[in-house]
């Protein structure tokens, strides 16, 4: 008898056109999905630590929900679940999967198929693939389920936006797919519009559709420590490294990363996380040292199966980010580091700097929490001192919601004692450096010597005193036009 899965919306399984009831347990089910989707045999250990995290027996758990499923889905004389005593697999040949029938009637690509075609599977992939098995594994689970909803997304969005611009799509239908395409993909463009300049700003209206559209995750680093991360947008990654201070979701609104996030996330899967310490990663942390930084980095890649990828590192970020490029140099096809520094303030500073900076951090764990804003204007005044006024306030306000008063004082600690400058001759990957020239938070030649010991580094001075740039500044423009050339020139 014919057997046809169904992964697109919730996991359902028919026997000759009729649905067969499926166990109630979501672990039997999340089971049954991810052999089918997967295709290949996988070990016991890997099945249990996925899927069940119990003290006792996970094996046991594993053998009843196979049980289960045998009977949903074997045939006397052809069994489909394979397993053995070490590994367990699910054979897919004669059966009909409609994930993987909707990616190769794709192959030829979306413009080649007819209308109606496009119509049909517009219409297969609206639904959230295996809808309803959130939470039923590990982080491991969580991260695989959340990699193939992007890659069905992503196939969604090649089907919206072949359909948006087709001339034989009648007006009526065409403004519906433009339509889905721009809530699918809020940084779309859309077809048969020029690619705009970038953009001055994001609005209220955009910032909301991304706030909803970015998929949120998290991962779990070897200290137990829980690292928040989002992706947004479809195609070729583009993993930002976190810097004091991001929260993935006040950000959007933020007259200060918005129009920046949207502008990297334009025609890229742009990743981005928080830093553990602030933002919806955990708080309340042993360690906020360098090492840790890196591993959190490393965690959140892994996770997302990211085999090579661009890595874009923004003020302390620069120097994680090369000390990931050298650990790792197999997986980053390139370095964008913007306002970074190879060595912190207690490597550099005089002895007169380095108290005012203890000073700043007494006042910073003081003061920090409190209604008024003057202890982060501190930090609002040398990021962005030619920011309107309206996003110092903002900036102001941020930064008192992203993290406490003891973390922001380590935080700044943690940033002084960094020290990669025997590693920048190791870095192999191509390398754009963009500093502003008269950054007020870290000097230009802080900047342009990191340029220096990185072999074949290209550096970029920005006409601009912000350390972080403002839309409305002209450097913001030069900023992300030589970043989409030297990722255009090195084709990552």
């Amino acid at each position: 008898m014919s057997i046809d899965i169904s992964l697109l919306g919730e996991l359902r399984v028919f026997r000759g056109g009729e649905e067969v009831a499926l166990p109630a347990s979501r672990k039997a089910r999340a089971l049954l999905a991810f052999l089918v989707a997967t295709d290949r045999p996988h070990r016991r250990e890997r099945l249990c630590e996925l899927l069940w995290d119990l003290p006792d027996d996970p094996k046991a758990a594993l053998r009843w929900s196979l049980s289960k499923l045998r009977k949903v889905v074997d045939d006397p004389d052809r069994p489909r679940i394979i397993a053995d005593r070490e590994r367990v697999a699910f054979r897919t040949e004669g059966i009909g999967v409609d994930l993987r029938t909707v990616y190769d009637r794709l192959q030829p690509g979306a413009d080649a198929l007819s209308v109606e075609d496009l119509e049909e599977l517009a219409r297969q992939l609206a639904p959230v693939l295996l809808d309803g098995l959130d939470g039923a594994g590990d982080d491991g689970f969580a991260s695989w389920l959340m990699a193939e909803r992007e890659d069905a997304l992503a196939a969604r969005v090649k089907v919206l936006r072949a359909l948006a611009g087709r001339a034989d799509v009648d007006p009526s239908s065409a403004r519906k797919w433009r339509r889905l395409l721009q809530e699918a993909d809020p940084l779309a463009t859309l077809p048969d519009q020029p690619d705009p300049e970038p953009a001055a700003a994001v609005s209220a209206p955009v910032a909301a559709n991304a706030l909803r559209a970015q998929r949120i995750g998290f991962c779990k680093v070897r200290d137990g420590t829980n690292i928040a991360y989002a992706t947004i947008g479809s195609g070729r990654p583009l993993l930002k490294a976190a810097n004091w201070l991001n929260h993935l979701e006040f950000d959007w609104a933020s007259p200060i990363w918005g129009g920046s996030f949207a502008e990297l996330a334009r025609d890229r899967t742009f990743v981005r996380y928080d830093e553990r310490g602030c933002g919806l990663s955990d708080w309340d942390v042993d360690d906020l040292g360098f090492d840790a930084f890196v591993e959190d980095l490393e965690v959140v890649a892994d996770s997302l199966g990211l085999d090579r990828f661009p890595l874009l590192g923004i003020s302390q970020g620069a120097a994680v980010s090369i000390e990931y490029a050298v650990r790792h140099p197999e997986r980053v096809s390139g370095l964008i580091l913007i306002g970074g520094y190879a060595a912190g303030w207690r490597h550099l500073c005089s002895p007169e700097e380095q108290a005012r900076r203890e000073a700043v951090l007494t006042l910073t764990e003081l003061g920090w929490g409190t209604d008024n804003p003057a202890y982060r204007h501190i930090f609002s005044q040398t990021f962005m001192p030619d920011a309107p006024p309206e996003g110092l306030a903002w900036f102001d306000d941020f930064q008192r919601r992203t993290t406490s008063p003891r973390n922001a004082a380590r935080f700044q600690n943690a940033f002084g004692l960094i020290d990669v400058r025997d590693r920048l001759g190791q870095v192999r990957a191509p390398t754009l450096v963009l500093h502003s020239k008269l950054d007020q938070r870290i000097p230009l030649e802080l900047g342009r010597d990191m340029a220096m010991g990185i072999p074949g580094a290209e550096f970029v001075p920005l006409d601009s005193r912000n350390h972080i740039l403002v839309n409305q500044e002209p450097a913001w423009t030069v900023c992300f036009a030589t970043i989409g050339r030297f990722l255009a020139e090195h084709g990552i």
